[in-house]
């Protein structure tokens, strides 16, 4: 009886329920891919840089299929304004097609931000990394030649030496005199990107592995400083557009047959009012190239700054 009482009071068993797996709704994503999603996701960016391509495009493309050649002269078309036959946006005192000119102008405007970008970024990452890294007397030395350059303006420094060298009133003449006075500012945001990443963990590692300072630095400490970099890169690709137009109103930007969007806008100031398109249309295109550029920067450095909200699918 009492082992009766005693199997009737024994708990059933228990049955383990079968275990299910959660599912993530979010995917893991590495640093690279929260960027560009950050990035895709920033509409005003995204619509600047569908504008600058669409005009990049247009003025290395729109040559091969256009009438005029920025050179050509319509000795029947002299200073006629926008939507004469034959010439969409009027032409100027010697025949020549405004548009095919505006062509011209991005290309060459566009060749001078990708060299001032091409040599100041190389001059800047150099010294920059160099001064961060090895630091002490090698960083006094290089930083105050950076300040004692910095204390004279950029643009008196490039029309004085444009002055004694006329040969440099060239698009690329003009690009590399901004570049090698222009890479100042990149060498101290470089210089306190190393001064911070050289003391992390993976560099320390790098070290007692036997890595020399040539590898660390070009493997380990200037891509991880590549957001800084890559914002300047955009901001400075303006700037060089800016700078040029500049020498060329003070008469010491691109000369001879050659022309830019600052020539252009240069030339057609003094006719602004008598033959007002001959400003207006470059001046608002190279509006666009710039405003265009700046916002592309600023979406780049938006994406870059890990304190914005993550962008979920």
């Amino acid at each position: 009886m009492t082992t009766v009482q005693q199997q009737d009071t024994q708990a059933p068993p228990v049955v383990a329920e079968p275990q299910v797996e959660r599912e993530f709704t979010v995917a893991s994503r590495s640093q690279r891919e929260q960027i560009i999603r950050r990035f895709l996701h920033n509409k005003l960016a995204m619509g600047a840089l569908i504008v600058y391509v669409l005009m990049v495009l247009a003025a290395f493309i729109g040559p091969m299929f256009y009438k005029w050649k920025y050179s050509d002269l319509d000795a029947s078309a002299l200073s006629k304004p926008p939507g004469t036959p034959g010439h969409i946006l009027g032409t100027e005192d010697v025949g020549r097609d405004l548009l095919a000119m505006l062509m011209r102008g991005v290309q060459r405007s566009t060749l001078i931000a990708v060299v001032f970008v091409t040599l100041a970024g190389a001059l800047g990452i150099l010294i920059g990394a160099i001064a961060g890294y090895f630091g002490t007397w090698v960083d006094n030395v290089l930083m105050r030649f950076v300040d004692l350059i910095l204390t004279v303006p950029l643009l008196v420094v490039v029309a004085v030496v444009a002055s004694n060298f006329p040969n440099m009133r060239t698009p690329i003449g003009v690009a590399f005199l901004i570049a090698f006075f222009g890479w100042m500012y990149l060498a101290r945001i470089v210089r306190s990107q190393f001064l911070s990443l050289r003391e992390r963990e993976y560099v320390e590692a790098a070290h007692a592995l036997g890595a020399s300072n040539r590898r660390i630095i070009f493997k380990h400490l200037i891509p991880n400083s590549l957001g800084p970099i890559i914002v300047w890169a955009t901001l400075g690709a303006a700037t060089s557009v800016i700078l040029e137009a500049s020498l060329t109103f003070l008469g010491y930007g691109v000369q001879g047959d050659d022309t830019s969007l600052g020539r252009l806008v240069s030339d057609g100031a003094g006719a602004a009012e008598t033959r007002p398109w001959l400003f207006y249309f470059p001046g608002l295109v190279m509006l666009a190239v710039v405003m265009s550029i700046n916002l592309i920067g600023d979406g780049i450095r938006d994406a870059f700054d890990p304190s914005q909200t993550r962008v979920r699918a």
